[in-house]
């Protein structure tokens, strides 16, 4: 979890740190541009894994001949996907009235075919553990391609600086898996290992569509009924929103399946697993994403100025809604790991025919309407994913909820308090630093004094994988 977390934290970290440079010189209209592209790339990519990945994942043997199917597979879906892109690109132009999206999706799409190439090799090493690999690549493609978007757009380049960026990021993630790896494709596709991954694959392949669908239907409706600039501060908003929880729900997600799959036999392991994983992601997730809410006022005027104020609103309303995120993804990794992908296509057709008044919303009323509807929906979801897991593993939602409602108090009580300082009318900068000294300094005092498990295991957590990289460090400079 150490090397996963720094894998997203500082990936993810560096690529907000270029974006608040980007924002600084372009418009909230380019980046609402993105947004739109995004949209379709995000139904591609799902389309191009189709739920191979996690079969393969789950699969307690894997043989070269399931790494060559999934290979070719991917990049045979992946040039269909680009193709068909290439050809409908100037009809989403006009349905969105924004000519520059034609040429600026025919160029972002070739970032399939890079994830396509290295899909086998992120497999591999999820399969090993080995985050550690992941990490280092994650950070020098997110630097290699921060420097490209930052040079780019001071050169005037516009909308085009954020096309450089993201397929600069993807293509040296490619080269260095490929250089990182060992493993090469075979000209060879075997059809039982295809049949095989796509028995458990399919399910979850309808199941991200209508996830994907669902999670991008929002950047449609903003950008068809309102504006690019109202999608652009919405964009950044969520960008801002994804520092903590896409980061969080990515290290769940990906450390979670394949421990929890490793020991799928195992029921009182897996429960206990299971439970401690919870436990102690909760504990980060919720300081983290409630201390943004607090902080986002002061935050975004400091770091990206006066154009992005409406951006505020709509960050506060995102976190909230995405704060549970985390627990929507162990409880369905749980149904994953049982090889219940019946069951996991189940909730998201319940899920995404419930959210469709969300949807209505943002159409009729407004965005902030949409946002408020997407936090009462994010709980409801939470219940119906915990259902089948509760059952599968014998750790029923009450317990669940009575295991996260301590540091869900704890940090709703410094979220209110940090916030507060708000109204002390001070310096902008002066109100940031002492809402962020504040938060930390009383979370440690009341967790210390609580003595929490879950706490004691990410404090535990820390200090040991801070201690194993100084060590290292320290061998490295004598030598031994």
């Amino acid at each position: 979890m150490g090397w996963s977390l720094v894998d997203n934290v500082v990936g993810t970290g560096t690529s907000f740190l270029v974006g608040l440079v980007l924002a600084r010189l372009l418009s909230p209209g380019e980046f609402g541009i993105i947004g739109i592209i995004m949209v379709f790339l995000s139904i591609a990519l799902i389309f191009i894994d189709s739920g191979f990945s996690q079969a393969l994942i789950r699969k307690k043997e894997a043989s070269p001949k399931d790494y060559n199917t999934l290979f070719w597979f991917n990049l045979m879906v992946a040039i269909v996907c680009y193709a068909t892109i290439f050809a409908i690109s100037g009809f989403i132009a006009d349905f969105f009235e924004q000519p520059l999206l034609d040429p600026v999706l025919k160029v972002t799409a070739l970032m399939l075919i890079f994830n396509a190439l290295s899909i086998v090799q992120r497999v591999i090493f999820i399969r090993l553990l080995d985050f550690r690999t992941q990490a280092s690549t994650t950070i020098v493609s997110s630097v290699l391609s921060g420097v490209v978007g930052i040079v780019m757009a001071f050169m005037g380049y516009g909308v085009w600086s954020l096309v450089g960026q993201i397929l600069t990021r993807y293509l040296v993630q490619t080269i260095m898996f490929w250089v990182r790896c060992s493993w090469r494709p075979q000209m060879r596709v075997y059809g039982d290992s295809f049949r095989e991954m796509f028995h458990f694959g399919h399910k979850l392949l309808l199941s991200g569509l209508l996830d994907t669908l669902y999670r991008n239907l929002s950047y449609i409706v903003i950008g068809k009924f309102y504006s690019t600039q109202a999608l652009g501060q919405y964009t950044r908003a969520g960008q801002f929103a994804n520092i903590f929880s896409a980061n969080l729900l990515s290290v769940v997600q990906k450390v979670s399946y394949p421990v929890l799959s490793s020991i799928q036999d195992e029921p009182e392991r897996l429960k206990a697993g299971y439970q401690k994983m919870i436990k102690t992601s909760m504990l980060l997730t919720f300081a983290l994403i409630l201390g943004m809410v607090a902080v986002a006022k002061p935050m975004i005027l400091i770091l990206i100025g006066e154009k992005w104020l409406p951006a505020v609103y709509y960050l506060q309303i995102i976190c909230l809604a995405e704060m549970l995120y985390p627990l929507h993804a162990i409880n369905l990794n749980i149904l994953n790991v049982k090889g219940r992908s019946d069951l996991f296509l189940r909730l998201e057709v319940i899920k995404k025919t419930l959210a469709i008044p969300m949807i209505l919303a943002g159409i009729y009323y407004s965005i902030e309407a949409m946002l408020w509807c997407g936090v009462l929906f994010s709980f409801v979801a939470y219940f119906l994913n915990a259902y089948y897991s509760a059952k599968l593993i014998d750790y029923p939602i009450s317990q669940q909820v009575k295991d996260i409602l301590p540091t869900f108090v704890v940090s709703v009580g410094v979220a209110v308090v940090m916030w507060g300082v708000n109204f002390l009318n001070l310096n902008l900068y002066v109100t940031f630093f002492l809402q962020i000294t504040v938060g930390i300094s009383l979370a440690i005092v009341i967790y210390n004094k609580l003595k929490l498990e879950e706490y004691l295991e990410v404090r535990s957590i820390v200090k040991s994988f801070l201690k194993r990289i100084f060590n290292r460090d320290n061998k490295e400079e004598y030598g031994t």
